[in-house]
């Protein structure tokens, strides 16, 4: 996508995105650039949030016909699966409450509310986090269901319920480094009465609060670029959390959560990104950006990888290694360690290590 075109494609997820504001170009797009818009908002998983910008749009702005009824039907399936994620995470938290479970929901359709249309955002797979040493008596519920359960590097499993793919971690947090495994439980503990909940399907489903939601999925942003690649919807969940909690959170106590973890320089990077290309209004960031900041070549590095790597141009003719399900995976692996070593360098260092070796003594055996 020529430079021309990619501004465009920033100034539609923006206007999608926070529901308002006019894009600045004025000429009617050919089929062939609109297709191209399309591919990227798929492989970026953002597409919903780009088709929300056409209502904006003035009429000769708008994609052709054809291309607008594609995307419609392409929106349509988004709703219907999120309407069904909802009702399986539902059923399944009553299943676990049923069971002595106390399960607690992570990213996904809690942070979808942020939205404007929430139905709209892409939900990737359901993640479950069980306290008090549940993670095992959960798979034993679900093994109950004859379900086939796919144990996966990170030390977590994996399985398919009612067409909804569903993780469940023993981890809370995306921190590698064993040195901050003490601090990790210690603001578990700190906030164990502090959870929110959100009522979906009539059923209220519990959520961490406002500054652990954060340091969560900023911190999962952080470890699929470490590892996979990520899209741009992960940064649009950031964005719209910082939007919608900032009335609420501790803005000292959450910068203190990023330092403590270790990851609060890779954090202001993520910040500058999420202002000058997001389109997140300053005043929503909990604390100031440094000066002097850059931070295009991350957003350079997003660009390309799109949702988890698969697709990367540059790597297209990649072969598939034993350390990563990505093409070139080591290769990739190498260049992420070199990148960003800088700006969290225990996540940078520990990463490869945890995933290799959860990968082979991790599991759980049946």
């Amino acid at each position: 996508m020529d430079k021309s075109l990619k501004d465009i494609f920033f100034q539609l997820l923006r206007i999608g995105l926070w529901a308002n504001g006019k894009p600045t170009f004025t000429h009617s797009l050919n089929e062939s650039d609109w297709v191209q818009i399309h591919k990227y908002a798929v492989n970026h998983t953002v597409e919903g949030l780009l088709y929300d910008s056409f209502a904006f749009l003035d009429e000769h702005q708008l994609p052709p016909q054809k291309i607008r009824l594609m995307w419609t039907v392409r929106v349509d399936q988004i709703e219907r699966h999120n309407q069904k994620m909802n009702a399986v995470i539902a059923s399944q938290y009553k299943i676990f409450k049923e069971n002595g479970l106390n399960p607690l929901l992570q990213k996904g359709q809690g942070v979808a509310l942020c939205y404007e249309v929430p139905l709209h955002r892409m939900s990737g797979d359901i993640d479950w986090y069980f306290e008090n040493n549940g993670y095992n008596k959960a798979r034993n519920v679900i093994k109950k269901k004859k379900m086939s359960i796919r144990d996966t590097a990170g030390f977590s499993l994996s399985y398919d319920w009612h067409g909804i793919h569903i993780e469940h971690h023993k981890k809370l947090f995306d921190i590698q480094s064993p040195f901050k495994s003490r601090f990790l439980r210690k603001i578990q503990k700190d906030h164990k009465d502090n959870y929110q909940t959100l009522l979906i399907n009539d059923v209220y489903v519990r959520l961490l609060p406002h500054e652990l939601q954060l340091l969560q999925v900023n911190s999962h942003i952080l470890k699929h670029l470490l590892s996979f690649g990520i899209g741009l919807r992960q940064l649009c969940d950031s964005a719209r959390l910082y939007y919608c909690t900032f009335s609420e959170i501790n803005k000292k106590k959450l910068k203190e959560l990023y330092r403590n973890a270790g990851i609060l320089d890779w954090i202001h990077l993520l910040h500058y990104i999420l202002v000058q290309h997001i389109g997140l209004p300053e005043k929503f960031l909990p604390f100031e950006l440094p000066p002097n900041l850059n931070a295009d070549w991350m957003l350079d590095e997003i660009w390309y990888s799109g949702n988890f790597g698969f697709h990367d141009p540059r790597f297209k003719d990649g072969k598939i290694s034993q350390i990563s399900r990505q093409p070139d995976g080591a290769h990739r692996l190498w260049s992420n360690f070199r990148r960003y070593i800088k700006y969290a360098p225990q996540e940078a260092f520990f990463f490869p290590i945890v995933q290799t070796y959860s990968r082979f003594i991790g599991k759980d055996k049946d």
